[in-house]
């Protein structure tokens, strides 16, 4: 689940430190541990915040008497250094839905609640969050959107602070570590104020500073973030136009040598698979914002004949990065984003492999169209009663939003996750590099047909799928069929096409006058009681917990033969009340 690293998926009250004792207490001994872990470093929390509550006392009483003693600035530096790698140790561990967010997280959020208190997280967040740990940047941006949206004053402030025109000759943030740091940071922003202030936030040293910085020479790390950062920035038009002139007067535009990095070679080489991101990254940009005239399109230049199962392009959450063959998905968005692949199978076993690019928190598996894609609430695959999922970073076994901790070790970039499938005997089992856990069955209480092979994303985080049309890595040892065998797609299927392509696309698409409002592919002939809302067609009815118009609780579905004719007992689609 997403949510419990994104947002909470709902609205429960936080639980009581008892409550979660009484909750914990029928876990295994590996997650008893990590709960006892949680609870020390809770108390250090408290410690913290009463020291800062004292803080606050303090510059409050010396505001009003010169004369008392007020903590020094490094001392407030290292308590919220401290609070970030706090939230950093323990964030990991936060599985479950109703738990509450961190004190250290609860605390920063306090502090950032003023400018210089805002500008004291952000600059812990460039200094000490470090690059080896794959929920890093992740963190970086789950923290400032949380916190409240910076001050215009704010803001010149940390640019002044950062005087990133002079970056190269300081010492201050010198790491490649705090580099990639400060690209995370102004990509976050950029995408939170969107429009003018995001517009105001793209001064010339910033926009030189990121384009500096995708020159081959420097870390593969910063260059990846850098580039992220300006795909963030060009979500507003007058950035993007920008951006897209700058890059043009490079003596050679920097993102057609980076698209040369994109490889799936075998190669477990130190900085390989950073730099496979960055070829990725580039590759996308190419194809969707910066766009280079003379340049094909990178499915132009492919061989998709061979292609006949990819990811669904046109059933995927709505910020999630698909490559030119339909077979690596990348995520750079805050949110919890999900996709399936084209094919469905109702019989028999299957089998399909995943090559790890990056070791954060994905959840990979098996889903049926029952399955739901929230991702701004954090919901992915494994997070309903209809989809099943491994995630090897906090190693755990997701079904209907609950998890249970697996034997394997935490992945790492350029491990294999085999997924096997037993329609026969209804069961699933994961392996990473060969090694198999035991067999899982949940699945198959409320599924039995209709299998898809699915994955969701935490930000920045990609993976490739094999579903057969090259070798195995670690097949398993029972015989099984593979989706490029039996799967079939139309020569106009097997293109990905940019965005900007299928907005033109979408724009000459006609809806009918009886459309469904949500997809606009079969006829709206549903009615959702009991607020009596219409405007669905049966397959979205069914995958709605509350009318989008209203925002009720849906107790009935119903279909309606023509427009003003009321529903009959006969047209229940469904009268079982919403879970």
């Amino acid at each position: 689940m997403g949510a419990c690293v994104c947002k909470d998926k709902n609205q429960d009250p936080p639980i009581t430190q008892a409550e979660e004792s009484d909750s914990s207490s029928h876990v295994s001994t590996s997650r008893q541990r990590d709960q006892n872990h949680h609870s020390s470093v809770n108390t250090n929390f408290e410690q913290t915040d009463r020291r800062h509550r004292h803080h606050h006392r303090s510059h409050n009483n010396q505001r009003q008497h010169h004369g008392s003693n007020r903590r020094s600035r490094d001392a407030e530096k290292e308590d919220v250094d401290r609070l970030v790698l706090e939230t950093l140790s323990v964030i990991r561990t936060l599985v479950d839905n109703a738990q509450e967010p961190p004190l250290a997280m609860l605390i920063l959020h306090k502090i950032a609640d003023c400018d210089q208190g805002w500008l004291n997280v952000v600059k812990s967040l460039i200094r000490v969050i470090p690059m080896e740990d794959p929920l890093g940047p992740a963190v970086i941006a789950l923290l400032l959107d949380e916190c409240p949206l910076p001050t215009k004053d704010a803001l010149l402030e940390l640019k002044a602070h950062l005087n990133l025109a002079e970056m190269e000759y300081a010492q201050t943030y010198s790491k490649p570590c705090q580099k990639r740091n400060i690209c995370v940071l102004l990509g976050c922003l950029a995408e939170k104020l969107a429009g003018p202030h995001s517009i105001s936030l793209l001064t010339t040293d910033i926009l030189t500073f990121l384009i500096e910085h995708l020159k081959p020479e420097y870390h593969p790390v910063v260059i990846l973030h850098s580039m992220v950062a300006l795909e963030k920035f060009a979500q507003t038009s007058e950035n993007k136009l920008r951006i897209t002139q700058a890059l043009q007067q490079c003596d050679v535009h920097p993102m057609t040598v980076l698209e040369g990095w994109y490889t799936r070679d075998s190669d477990n080489r130190p900085l390989s698979y950073s730099r496979r991101e960055v070829g990725f990254c580039a590759g996308w940009c190419l194809d969707n914002l910066f766009i280079k005239e003379g340049r094909p399109f990178s499915y132009e230049q492919l061989d998709r004949s061979h292609l006949n199962v990819m990811l669904n392009s046109n059933d995927v959450s709505e910020y999630l990065k698909i490559s030119a063959d339909g077979l690596e998905a990348r995520c750079d968005a805050s949110s919890f984003e999900s996709v399936r692949c084209t094919f469905q199978v109702d019989s028999g076993v299957w089998y399909y492999e995943v090559t790890i690019v990056t070791d954060g928190v994905m959840q990979i598996g098996w889903a049926t169209k029952d399955s739901k894609f929230l991702n701004h609430d954090g919901c992915g695959i494994g997070d309903d009663e209809f989809s099943m999922a491994y995630d090897g970073c906090r190693q755990l076994i997701w079904y209907h939003a609950q998890s249970e901790l697996h034997t394997h070790p935490c992945w790492k970039p350029g491990d294999i996750l085999g997924l096997l499938l037993d329609l026969e005997n209804q069961y699933l089992i994961f392996y990473l590099n060969g090694d198999p856990l035991p067999s899982y069955k949940q699945l198959f209480t409320h599924a039995r047909t209709g299998f898809f092979a699915a994955a969701s994303f935490m930000s920045f985080q990609q993976c490739e799928f094999n579903f057969g049309e090259k070798p195995f890595r670690y097949p398993p040892p029972k015989p099984f069929k593979t989706f490029s065998q039996y799967g079939k797609l139309l020569p106009e299927e097997r293109i990905v096409l940019p965005r900007h392509q299928k907005m033109a696309l979408m724009n000459q698409f006609v809806v009918s006058e009886d459309a469904c409002t949500l997809c606009f592919d079969n006829v709206a002939d549903t009615q959702l009681l009991d607020c009596g809302h219409r405007g669905f067609c049966e397959v979205c009815a069914i995958q709605l917990e509350k009318c989008p118009i209203c925002r009720k609780e849906i107790l009935e579905r119903v279909r309606c033969l023509g427009e003003g004719r009321s529903p009959t007992p006969a047209m229940t689609l469904l009268q079982m009340p919403v879970a």
